[in-house]
């Protein structure tokens, strides 16, 4: 099993992603610091950066969003689950809650942002299926 494959099994982290108010700041960090080659693209989201150790796509660098402006910078995880549209549910029965509610990643996904009963939050993620 590649470790693309293995990313893409139900509970495994799968994808990570810092969310900054000073991008170029980051980008020379982590470039320096982790030797990342970034490549900068175009997403939904806006301007994108992908980092990649050696060839592989290891982590992605964005702007904070408008609706979360004043939120300090942070790194945020995803982890892979079988169907993100079934975890809300899941996730307030165990105690949890919803941050956000599920919604696409246009060609990657569909991820919903949750809190545990201790108040971390992460992201959960069900990959589109690549033909």
């Amino acid at each position: 099993m590649s470790t693309t494959d293995a990313m893409k099994l139900h509970g495994a982290f799968s994808w990570n992603e810092l969310v900054t108010n000073d991008v170029e700041g980051a980008k020379t960090f982590y470039s320096s610091l982790l030797d990342w080659k970034l490549t900068d693209m175009t997403s939904s989201c806006g301007a994108y950066t992908m980092a990649k150790a050696g060839d592989t796509e290891v982590a992605g660098i964005m702007a904070t969003p408008k609706e979360f402006e004043g939120m300090p910078p942070t790194w945020g995880a995803y982890v892979t689950v079988d169907d993100v549209d079934a975890m809300p549910e899941r996730v307030e029965s165990l105690g949890g809650k919803v941050l956000m509610p599920a919604q696409d990643i246009p060609d990657v996904g569909r991820f919903v942002i949750i809190q545990d009963p201790q108040g971390a939050a992460l992201m959960l993620i069900t990959y589109f299926k690549k033909d």
